[in-house]
This record gives C-alpha cells, sequence and structure tokens, in this order.
C-alpha cells in the first residue's frame, strides 16, 4: 500500500474509533437521574390482556 493509502486509513479508522468513544463515553456517564427517568414504561399503555382473558 503507498503512503496516501496509509494514511487515508489511519485517519479513516480513527476517526470512527474517536466517535465511537466519544458516543460510549456520553452515554456510560449520564447522571442516574437521566438514565431511570428513560427506564420507566408509560402507564397509560392499554395491552388489552386483561379484560377478557381466556
Amino acid at each position: 500500500m503507498t503512503l496516501a493509502g496509509w494514511a487515508i486509513m489511519i485517519v479513516s479508522v480513527g476517526s470512527v474509533l474517536a466517535l465511537v468513544s466519544f458516543c460510549l463515553y456520553r452515554v456510560l456517564t449520564l447522571p442516574p437521574q437521566v438514565v431511570e427517568e428513560h427506564l420507566k414504561a408509560p402507564l397509560e399503555i392499554d395491552t388489552r390482556d386483561t379484560t377478557d382473558a381466556d
């Protein structure tokens, strides 16, 4: 591979790894309050499985 090929490959792989690292850092360092807020299911969902149970 030529020098230009190595440079393009290093820049592209490095940028993808940097983006993945940044995203994982942002997700894994969320405060617990934000995480708990998104893990709760909405109470107004009606699954209709208790009205006509077999």
